[in-house]
């Protein structure tokens, strides 16, 4: 084991002390790092509501832990750390693995591909998406098993600046994450900058960055986004981040068949409670900071949109050509997207 991972074990420990978990009661607590900041809404909602709910489902036979964002391990090592034992799973965003094999970006956000976060849920569930997923952890990892994947909200674009079209991206420093998304932005004129989602707030107040690619409008909001970056745009115009749910193969075939239907269950049931939940604040939100008007929430034209979608599909396609994994994650979303009527 490294240092780093030694490291990590002890941070582990000492989370878990800090934080505690309403499933404590339960036999087998999954401990999960996500990839949500701990003031974001979608963590709280998850922790309030179905966090509770699992142990129920299993008659206090597991429960889950639900950590923030490098709360153990930093956000790009959650395989490694599930692998060796000091995660038992993570709900994170798969881009942050964009770096080891483009398909992991294709897989993790097709930028302005789709229309809402229930068709990548259908994709996932129903598309193949989850079976391509597990295929890319065999591939580059050991020990994981894919429980689940999908997406919870379609992201608002954070601003400083009026940003009515792609021509107003042309300049802008935008933060993004690393791949597809970058891609993306660059191409239609923009400067990505890389960093982390609790970095975005003091580089906007200090002019680091214009405009960032952040979260839901709800997560904006709770961060503070709006005080600083009053032009937001919904609904969102590229990203709708598909993020994984993996266990441990150990955890996973320690829990048994019945309590492994019992968790996809759950997740499916957590994850369709979340969406509806995001969208309704999100909407609710959106309506009182217009009714406000110290917040300009810009709704781009579909004519806009479309000019976007067209830059986005030849980054994807340029991407699909970078790793045969590539090339199949490509295929699986185009061959779904056709069937929905979205391509």
């Amino acid at each position: 084991m490294t240092f780093k991972m030694m490291a990590a074990t002890s941070a582990l420990a000492l989370t878990v002390g800090i934080t505690g978990s309403q499933a404590d009661a339960a036999d087998r607590v999954l401990k999960i790092q996500t990839s949500s900041n701990a003031s974001h809404a979608s963590l709280a909602y998850l922790n309030e509501e179905w966090v509770p709910k699992l142990e129920t489902m299993t008659n206090g036979a597991i429960g889950v832990e639900l950590l923030p964002i490098d709360a153990v391990v930093p956000r790009r090592e959650t395989p490694e750390a599930i692998s060796v034992g000091i995660l038992d799973g993570d709900l994170t965003s798969i881009n942050y693995f964009a770096g080891i094999d483009p398909a992991f970006a294709l897989m993790g956000d097709l930028i302005a591909g789709y229309d809402s976060a229930d068709q990548i849920q259908a994709f996932c569930a129903q598309g193949g998406g989850k079976e391509i997923l597990q295929k890319l952890y065999d591939e580059h990892f050991e020990g994981v098993h894919v429980v689940g994947c999908g997406a919870y909200a379609r992201e608002a674009f954070v601003s400083k600046v009026p940003v009515r079209g792609v021509g107003d991206l042309k300049g802008l420093k935008i933060r993004s994450p690393e791949g597809l998304a970058a891609d993306v932005f660059k191409r239609a004129g923009a400067a990505p900058v890389s960093m982390s989602g609790s970095e975005t707030y003091g580089a906007l107040e200090k002019g680091v960055i214009d405009a960032a690619d952040n979260s839901a409008y709800a997560n904006n909001d709770a961060n503070g986004m709006h005080k600083v970056a009053k032009y937001p745009i919904f609904p969102g115009i590229h990203s709708t981040p598909i993020l994984q749910f993996t266990v441990s193969e150990a955890a996973w075939d320690e829990i048994g068949e019945a309590n492994q239907v019992a968790l996809e269950t759950w997740y499916l049931a957590a994850y369709n409670g979340l969406r509806q939940h995001l969208d309704r604040l999100d909407r609710q939100l959106v309506a009182r900071d217009k009714a406000e008007g110290e917040v300009e929430v810009i709704d781009w034209p579909q004519e806009e949109r479309d000019a976007m979608r067209a830059i986005a599909e030849e980054a994807w396609a340029d991407f699909a050509s970078q790793s045969d994994l590539a090339k199949e994650v490509y295929d699986a979303h185009i061959s779904f997207m056709k069937e929905a009527g979205l391509f």
